[in-house]
């Protein structure tokens, strides 16, 4: 079923146009919460019953199996770039938190969700596997992440010196995200956070498990 768009509610337009906005200025769908708060609705019921239309007239289409799910959908004759086609959606996997070791690729784990990144926030590692860790605590405050962050992360195993990673500890059975110091026979795991000391690890006993690539906040 296809409507012309001047035939949509004062609600369903003020919401599509959110979207379509969202999408060009940061390249990802907006969450039903932004459309609620933005387009000045009730209730997140409502922005779903006026998604249901506008999906059901041809003008979005939405994947019920992952977070932010909504595409554009385009006239063919529109020589319009939809933002919603550089979309890429990594697995997350997962917090980085004591007792739970990583997987080396994300085809290892059931991811809890999907979440979308533009290709052009990952560059070239957007051809890569890539997957998404949920951030616990306080120490890489100083970098811009805090607790509660998205961080999207390169499988690796090797990593360059103050790199930040994601680092196994086999001994005490815990992964951390910190900067990445070999000295020797030992390791600094060392946090972005003023109010904290470095790690030192034995360099047998802490492992790379992958690579910072970017964060999204989670506020």
């Amino acid at each position: 079923m296809t409507v012309n768009r001047d035939k949509l509610s004062d609600k369903q337009i003020r919401i599509l146009e959110f979207i379509e906005s969202y999408l060009d200025e940061n390249q990802i769908p907006p969450s039903i919460r932004d459309i609620q708060a933005a387009c000045d609705l009730s209730s997140t019921s409502v922005v779903q019953y006026n998604m249901r239309n506008l999906e059901k007239f041809g003008f979005i289409s939405r994947r019920v199996d992952v977070a932010r799910g909504i595409q554009i959908n385009r006239d063919e004759a529109s020589r319009t770039v939809n933002p919603s086609d550089n979309l890429l959606y990594i697995p997350l996997i997962g917090r980085i938190a004591a007792g739970i070791p990583i997987p080396v690729t994300p085809q290892q784990a059931e991811p809890e969700d999907l979440l979308p990144f533009s290709r052009s926030q990952l560059g070239v590692k957007s051809e890569r596997a890539l997957f998404a860790l949920r951030v616990q605590g306080e120490s890489m405050i100083d970098d811009g992440i805090f607790d509660g962050d998205i961080v999207v992360i390169e499988p690796r195993q090797t990593a360059d010196p103050g790199e930040m990673v994601v680092a196994w500890i086999k001994s005490r059975e815990e992964t951390t995200l910190k900067r990445w110091y070999p000295e020797g026979e030992r390791v600094r795991l060392q946090p972005r956070n003023s109010s904290m000391p470095p790690i030192y690890e034995d360099a047998t006993d802490v492992e790379v498990q992958g690579r910072f690539v970017l964060s999204m906040n989670n506020g």
